[in-house]
Parts: structure tokens; C-alpha cells; sequence
């Protein structure tokens, strides 16, 4: 695994140990941020299930200002801190461990006003509630209309065309996963 473009571009990014997460290939990678912009100018993102943090680390890399890293596997909090120390710039990563709904909750109450214009949604296989995730984001507004969402998930699931005011703008299927983006709706 490494970062793939942008000011960290060929760094390498350890993997979590063990079988419990799946880290998004480098090729997915690539081709996820192909479909939503190969580069951003500033912003906030999200990864609600951040694994070894290879997609907000990404995110960074390619310009966003700063990325949230919500994790409740301790093994790869410790991943995420090793990784994030690869970038020389900690101080625009803020790692949460816990429940992801915990700690969107503790986010809104400490961050009032701040959203995020981008979140990385890749919960589980198992525990699939992508659309619950989203509508859990809208209560505590820490999203907007400019949201971009990118909800990986099993192939042989699929999520609604909407979700609240987001519409599905993109479904693409790599082997066994699917990644689809919601975007809001406009006007």
C-alpha cells in the first residue's frame, strides 16, 4: 500500500494486521479518486470506518486540509498513528477511536459548524448501515448540500438511488467490492 498522488505520493502506508479490515487496493484507490476529482482545493473529509487510513491520508495528499479518522479496532488506531506519522503533517489528522456513531455525535458537540466535504463510508461487510450512516451525518450536521459521499461495500449490495437529499452518481464494481458516490442534489 502507498500514496498514490500529491504532495505524499509514494509513501508507503502499512496495512492493519489480521483478517478484521480489508484496505482498498492501490488500483481501486486510484480509480475512486479518478471519479471524484484526482484533486481537491481544502476541505474537511471523513473516513468513518478508517482502517489503516490509507483513504484519508490520500485525501490529504491530494489536497484536502484536514481528514477525521474514525476507528474502534485498537490494532488499527496504532496503524493509523504509524501512517499518519509518514506524512511529517499529524496536525492535519485527528484520529477518534470508538464507536463511529459515538464519535460522530462527540465530533458535532465539540466542531459546531464544522461539515465535511467529503466521507469515506466502508463499515463492515457484515454490519452494512451505509444509509443509516448518512442519515446519522444529516441529524448532527456535520454535512452539507456539498457533501461527496464514497460508500464501499460488497459487490452484491447496492444502495438506494437516494439517500436524504444525496443522489447516487456512480456505481463501479473492482472484483468482489462496489464503491458508489452520492453527491447532493442542487437545485
Amino acid at each position: 500500500m502507498r500514496v498514490i498522488a500529491g504532495e505524499y505520493k509514494g509513501r508507503r502506508l502499512k496495512p492493519v494486521p489480521g483478517d478484521n479490515t480489508r484496505p482498498t487496493t492501490d488500483k481501486v484507490k486510484e480509480s475512486l479518486f479518478n471519479i471524484i476529482g484526482p484533486y481537491f482545493d481544502g476541505g474537511w473529509c471523513l473516513d468513518l470506518f478508517a482502517g489503516s487510513g490509507g483513504l484519508a491520508i490520500e485525501a490529504v495528499s491530494r489536497g484536502m486540509e484536514h481528514a477525521v479518522l474514525s476507528e474502534k479496532n485498537r490494532k488499527a488506531v496504532q496503524v493509523i498513528r504509524e501512517n499518519i506519522e509518514v506524512t511529517k503533517e499529524k496536525e492535519r489528522f485527528t484520529v477518534l477511536f470508538g464507536d463511529s456513531r459515538k464519535n460522530v455525535e462527540k465530533f458535532a458537540q465539540e466542531h459546531a459548524g464544522q461539515t465535511f466535504q467529503m466521507v469515506f463510508i466502508d463499515p463492515p461487510y457484515q454490519a452494512e448501515k451505509t444509509e443509516s450512516d448518512i442519515q446519522l451525518l444529516l441529524a448532527h450536521q456535520v454535512v452539507d448540500e456539498e457533501t461527496v459521499f464514497v460508500c464501499e461495500m460488497d459487490k452484491y449490495h447496492e444502495l438506494p438511488d437516494q439517500i436524504g437529499p444525496y443522489q447516487k452518481r456512480k456505481r463501479a464494481v473492482y472484483g468482489t467490492i462496489a464503491i458508489e458516490i452520492f453527491e447532493g442534489m442542487g437545485e
